[in-house]
């Protein structure tokens, strides 16, 4: 193994007065590809900080080889400095590689004349990402880089990344992304961290197990307190000098106890406080349109939203997804059509810019409302300290301001306060922003028991797939589709036979067009070839044999200590359990391209 570029050992950093990082460790080979991963608040930011040479840590080794170009990727880049664009980007680069930042630039559909002081977030982050690859560096350290992204520059992004030979640290909360990318991740947990030399796709259950085992060794000293415990209620009398020894043992076990207690992983509580919809239909679009003068964003758009829905948008910044959101909600009425809205409906909304969240106030005045220390949560009261405590934020945060917060944890407070307001339908714009995959995953759980409707506008790929019923995405020229399913399901009808919403839009022809698609179909068979037919038919059996193969594998995985007694075995087992999780996502594609086109064929 060759020596790392980058070597950070024992790394400890304090942030208002308790320890942030302690003892943290992150090395990086040349063309590794890591994820750095952590709840929101635990440091991933401060590391990367660290690493990049922007903090200094308390204490610690760091070492980076000498001469390396190195390139760090904030959350947040600041490009006040600058006064376009091009300035920007050109900034770590002469005059004969700027073709280079050209490049880039042009990739992700901007000029680089765009006046810095004007950009949004979206265009922002390309600007940043536009600089990072320029520079070709020989580390990139990259903190939450998908953010404001659209999914083709999501899809531009993994692409260039995967064919760059530049070692690379990755935070994102992206899933589709880090198991696209990286071959080894970082847990950074309780400021220390934890390295699992596997696909992000096996993270997960590897995290569950480690905890797991520190759960039994927490019950194991609790177990043994109680023994010292008993021993002191019946055997003090006994050996004066040996009986102080006890105690003194007694007293470090409780404090060995007190401190694994404290670094307990909280528990984050989502719930949504619903009002009664009496409403099955949400919202009903009639040829609803809206157009700039140069060019229309919705043109003749007929949708549907019953109770219970979850409406995944998506699409290519500026594509209209925010114009579209505000039109279904009664922000702005369209210019032709018509939407009628039930006149039940409670909303909840939450914007990607967070702008309910108001930097000067305290986290408990925000929830609060600036009355007292009681936060209305639905029908009932709690105090705000507790109910801070359900979204992972610590008493002494109470009088903390929102300007100080981590982009995650205003994430979690904007979450908070949406969530105790009654509502049968939540409006969500980029809800995935800052937050820590924990946290997403409690919010997908809570989404999916909410028993109102959910309008979702997403770019994060895994979110869509896990949570909407349908998903509506912008084609182009002011064409919009709806598809059946999650974004997954969006691409595999995509690349079938066309739905039955783009069919029936079609239909609206000329009769010429009617009569040769009739003659078409008058030609077309009625059912399945023969070798369609037999592919379908052996699928099931297929897709079974493979589901026991992973978990085959997934249970061999299991061993906590595989790696340690036979790494050889262990990396065999991933790379398998790999090529087999991929089989079977190929299969089931298949299966399902295959069974919609016998649905349509006979039906």
């Amino acid at each position: 193994m060759s020596a790392p570029i980058l070597n950070l050992q024992n790394i400890s950093y304090t942030l208002g007065g308790r320890p942030l990082l302690d003892g943290a460790t992150l090395s990086v080979q040349p063309g590794e590809r890591l994820c750095l991963v952590g709840r929101n608040g635990s440091g991933k930011s401060t590391l990367l900080r660290i690493a990049a040479g922007e903090l200094e840590a308390d204490s610690g080794k760091h070492f980076l080889q000498p001469g390396l170009k190195v390139h760090y990727l904030p959350q947040e880049p600041d490009l006040s400095v600058w006064d376009t664009v091009f300035d920007y980007v050109t900034a770590d680069l002469d005059e004969t590689t700027h073709y280079r930042a050209r490049s880039m630039l042009s990739e992700l559909g901007m000029s680089g004349n765009e006046k810095c002081a004007s950009l949004s977030g979206g265009e922002a982050r390309r600007s940043a990402l536009a600089r990072a690859l320029a520079t070709e560096p020989d580390l990139l350290l990259l903190d939450e880089p998908t953010n404001h992204l659209d999914l083709p520059c999501i899809a531009w992004l993994e692409r260039e990344l995967l064919a760059s030979n530049a070692g690379m640290v990755i935070i994102s909360h992206d899933r589709r992304f880090l198991e696209t990318l990286c071959k080894a991740v970082i847990w950074l947990d309780q400021g220390g961290t934890q390295r699992l030399d596997a696909s992000f796709a096996h993270f997960e259950s590897w995290r569950d197990e480690q905890i797991e085992l520190a759960e039994r060794a927490a019950h194991k000293l609790d177990r043994q307190i109680a023994r010292e415990e008993d021993w002191m209620r019946y055997g003090v009398t006994a050996r004066r000098k040996r009986n102080v020894r006890r105690v003194a043992e007694l007293a470090a076990l409780r404090a060995e106890r007190r401190e694994v207690a404290s670094r307990q992983r909280g528990t984050l509580k989502l719930e949504a406080s619903e009002a009664e919809n009496t409403s099955k239909i949400v919202m009903d679009a009639e040829s609803i349109g809206w157009t700039y003068p140069e060019r229309p964003l919705i043109s003749d758009l007929t949708l549907k939203v019953t109770k219970g829905d979850r409406l995944g948008i998506c699409g290519a910044n500026g594509a209209g997804k925010t114009t579209l959101l505000r039109l279904l909600i009664g922000d702005m009425e369209p210019q032709t059509g018509e939407i009628k809205r039930s006149p039940s409906i409670q909303m909840v909304t939450l914007d990607q810019q967070r702008s309910a969240l108001d930097g000067d106030q305290s986290v408990a005045n925000f929830l609060t409302d600036g009355h007292g220390e009681m936060v209305q949560v639905g029908t009932e009261k709690r105090h705000v300290i507790g109910y801070m405590k359900d979204f992972l934020f610590r008493p002494e945060q109470a009088r903390t301001p929102v300007s100080h917060l981590s982009g995650g944890e205003r994430g979690r407070l904007a979450l908070a306060a949406a969530l105790a307001r009654p509502s049968n339908l939540l409006v969500l714009d980029e809800p995935t922003n800052d937050l820590d995959l924990e946290t997403l995953d409690l919010l997908q759980d809570m989404l999916g028991d909410y028993a109102g409707t959910v309008l979702l506008v997403s770019h994060d790929r895994d979110f869509l797939d896990r949570l909407a019923t349908s998903t509506l995405v912008a084609e182009g020229n002011g064409s919009w589709i709806e598809y059946a399913g999650g974004y997954s399901d969006m691409l595999v009808q995509r690349r079938g036979q066309q739905p039955a919403e783009r069919q029936q839009k079609d239909a609206v022809s000329s009769s010429d067009e009617k009569n040769s698609s009739s003659a078409r179909s008058e030609k077309s068979p009625a059912k399945l070839s023969y070798k369609e037919q037999r592919e379908l038919d052996q699928l099931p059996e297929k897709l079974e044999k493979l589901e026991k193969d992973a978990v085959l594998c997934r249970n061999a995985l299991a061993d906590p200590e595989l790696y340690t007694r036979d790494p050889v075995r262990f990396e065999k087992i991933t790379a398998a359990l790999a090529e087999t999780e991929q089989k079977l996502s190929l299969a089931e594609e298949r299966w399902v391209e295959l069974e919609s086109k016998r649905e349509e064929l006979e039906g």
